[in-house]
């Protein structure tokens, strides 16, 4: 029986899948076992979330409409009718952020923590307020006039501001704005005569002294409002001599792109608000009206406020690498055996001594690394430019259009060619979103080449709160496969023959199609059909048609996709044997592991890669995998710790919403499992119980 499965009923739209993720983490913020300042912490990521949401992929789909293109898309959305969900969908989610909001402001009352309104605090607070406006506010204020004269001016992306609408010194009705200046702390702690902890918004003082930055004005009334701008590069490869310089100029343009979304705190005041509508140029729809205080990202420095401590997770520190018995010599490690590196459960700092001792080891002849995302003092940064004072050999692929780290990746570059080391940006059209270093050194028995293939970012400040894995091997094929990756991203050297790593976009996609057709065909044989792939998103139409495919053919699939899923699981006929769950919990599940059974010979893979479009055909991303049995079994292990989870696992249903997997018995949490193993097989003494990474509240 034919089944056409290119049927839009099929497929589920990105941006309303992403969407829903997000919402996901925003009901973080409505667990009650989670520590208090935690779930605050998960409305402040959702509102970043969001904020990116309308800066890159909005914005998107407002550029094509600008330029007439309107088609669907796989799940028979227009760019219309995106938009008009996104914005429904949009709506909804920011009320439930406030809601969730109010009631933590509500609960951290009881703990003597109070954030006020100005005018709600008592007299020695009050005073204390004036003389912190006078000698650290009022000096960087710039009060901006709109009339005849002054026109609308240029406000950033992502901004709060003022709009004051006023009576001017002539009488005449006009606008005013003032910028809310982010060199400041946007929320204040007051001194006042109380006994619990008294807190109040930059914006909210400010507009208490109106009057004093329009002198001569009859302040009518005051509106906070934020603007969200595309923020999307605009970089053409093909025409330009110089990459670095043109990403430059394009991240200057950036922060004027046209405003997508308008928040502004709910008002009446149809005047201002009309207003910012149409010198905006926006439709009501881009108007989101907030009955609070604007731009919920604040809340992540809120939480790290002095004292704040006791309501949150405590601290846990990345154990030593099971599998690295010495860091002595890390060499000599590597060359014993494969090593396999799980972060953050174990530590990041292998990878930071591995380049630290190569940049210094005079045995060491030369290093190749891609860096994507690197951290703002990254110690992978400062050891590979020694190396290339060393005198080593240093080339290192910088991405510069990773995407909202375009700014710092031009730092990092431009540092390491000051080194000596020869930075290279890519391949033309293509982001390397690929994970790999190559270490040369020459030793008794000639050159020895060692490798490190992840899932995840050279940044040793996410290695501590994104899950990943990483492979360190000695092995010949490995090596010969490095080289040549690095040759061909360098040189003009033709595709090799590859020994055991896959490439994207040159052979990624074939190859996931030949490991899923080839657990269709063992179950044709009589054999069990087993696939699990765990990742951030998957949207990638033809996978997914693979996928069901798979599903028809009798394979049991289960997908573990953090993020956005295209997936529709439970359709009669179709996917019946496949599952989607999603796991949203205190560490963000970054890693990409893929499981296929594959008759009694099961293979598993890592890769930097998800399954969308943009990664399988627009990226250099690495495919690899993982062969000691003993590694199999430990990879298997997390997937069905994965599988088991019913702490932070949400579980796809076949009209596209997820509900939190139910616990039956005792709670399994993935993550504070592997930590607690972590800890068990570094040998060290054990901590006491409530160091454990689990929910839990510091003791005073």
């Amino acid at each position: 029986m034919n089944i056409d499965l290119s049927k839009p009923g099929y497929f589920f739209n990105r941006e309303l899948s992403w969407l829903k993720f997000n919402l996901r983490v925003l009901k973080e913020g409505g667990v009650k076992t989670t520590p208090l300042m935690e779930r605050l912490k998960f409305v402040s990521i959702s509102a970043s979330n969001l904020d990116e949401f309308f800066m890159v992929r909005v914005a998107g789909l407002y550029d094509q409409l600008e330029n007439g293109i309107n088609k669907k898309d796989a799940a028979g959305l227009s760019v219309e009718e995106q938009l008009e969900k996104i914005s429904q969908s949009a709506h909804t989610q920011m009320k439930l952020k406030y809601r969730y909001f109010f009631s933590l402001l509500k609960e951290m009352r009881n703990y003597g923590l109070n954030i006020k309104y100005v005018k709600e605090v008592d007299a020695k607070g009050r005073e204390w307020l004036e003389t912190y406006y006078n000698d650290f506010v009022y000096p960087v204020l710039t009060p901006m006039a709109v009339d005849a004269a002054r026109p609308f001016p240029f406000l950033a992306n992502r901004s709060l501001n003022l709009a004051i609408e006023l009576n001017n010194i002539e009488g005449e009705h006009s606008l005013g704005f003032v910028q809310v200046p982010s060199v400041l702390p946007r929320i204040i702690e007051v001194e006042d005569e109380t006994d619990s902890r008294t807190f109040v918004f930059l914006e909210d003082l400010i507009m208490e002294h109106g009057k004093d930055l329009f002198k001569g004005c009859e302040i009518l009334d005051e509106v906070p409002f934020r603007i969200t701008r595309d923020s999307d590069l605009d970089v053409d490869e093909e025409d330009t001599e110089d990459l670095l310089k043109e990403i430059e100029k394009s991240l200057r343009k950036r922060k004027r792109g046209a405003a997508v979304r308008l928040e502004i705190v709910k008002t009446s005041n149809n005047f201002i608000k009309g207003f910012l509508i149409k010198s905006l140029d926006l439709t009501d729809s881009g108007v989101y009206e907030i009955s609070g205080p604007l731009d919920l990202t604040c809340l992540t420095k809120f939480i790290s406020f002095p004292g704040m401590n006791k309501w949150q997770y405590l601290p846990f520190t990345p154990q030593r690498p099971q599998e690295l018995l010495s860091m002595d010599n890390i060499f000599d490690s590597i060359k014993e055996k494969d090593i396999l590196l799980h972060h953050p459960y174990e530590s990041f700092d292998p990878l930071i001594k591995l380049i630290s001792d190569a940049a210094v080891d005079p045995a060491v002849l030369a290093i190749k690394q891609t860096l994507y995302r690197v951290s703002g003092n990254s110690p992978i940064v400062a050891a590979l430019a020694r190396a290339a004072e060393n005198g080593k050999q240093v080339t290192v692929l910088v991405e510069l259009k990773a995407r909202f780290d375009e700014e710092n990746n031009i730092i990092w570059a431009r540092r390491l060619e000051q080194a000596g080391c020869h930075v290279i940006y890519g391949l033309v059209g293509l982001k390397t979103h690929a994970k790999i270093i190559l270490i040369v050194r020459k030793e008794a028995d000639g050159i020895k080449r060692y490798v490190h293939l992840g899932t995840g970012n050279y940044n040793d400040t996410t290695a501590k709160l994104y899950t990943d894995i990483g492979l360190l091997t000695a092995n010949d094929q490995y090596g010969s496969d490095a080289s040549a990756f690095f040759n061909l991203l360098s040189g003009y050297s033709e595709p090799p023959m590859w020994n055991k790593l896959v490439m994207a976009p040159l052979g990624l996609r074939k190859k996931l199609y030949e490991l899923i057709d080839n657990e269709i065909a063992q179950v044709k044989m009589g054999k069990k059909g087993h696939i699990i792939a765990k990742m951030n998103s998957l949207i990638d139409r033809d996978v997914t048609q693979k996928l069901y495919q798979a599903s028809i053919g009798g394979v049991t699939v289960e997908l573990i996709v953090r993020g956005i899923c295209g997936l529709r699981p439970g359709i009669p006929g179709v996917s019946e044997n496949i599952t989607v769950r999603s796991i949203v919990g205190r560490l963000l599940e970054h890693s990409r592991i893929f499981y296929f059974a594959n008759g009694d010979n099961e293979q598993v893979y890592l890769s930097s890669a998800d399954w969308m479009p943009r990664n399988l055909n627009d990226r250099v991303e690495l495919f690899f995998p993982i062969e000691g049995q003993e590694h199999i079994e430990r990879i298997k292990g997390i997937l069905k710790l994965c599988l088991k989870d019913n702490v932070g696992a949400h579980l796809m249903q076949s009209n596209g919403t997820y509900r939190r997997v139910a616990k039956h018995g005792a709670s399994v949490s993935v993550q504070e499992t592997l930590y607690t193993k972590a800890k068990a097989a570094a040998k060290e003494e054990e901590m006491p119980m409530e160091q454990r990474l689990k929910p839990m509240y510091r003791k005073d």
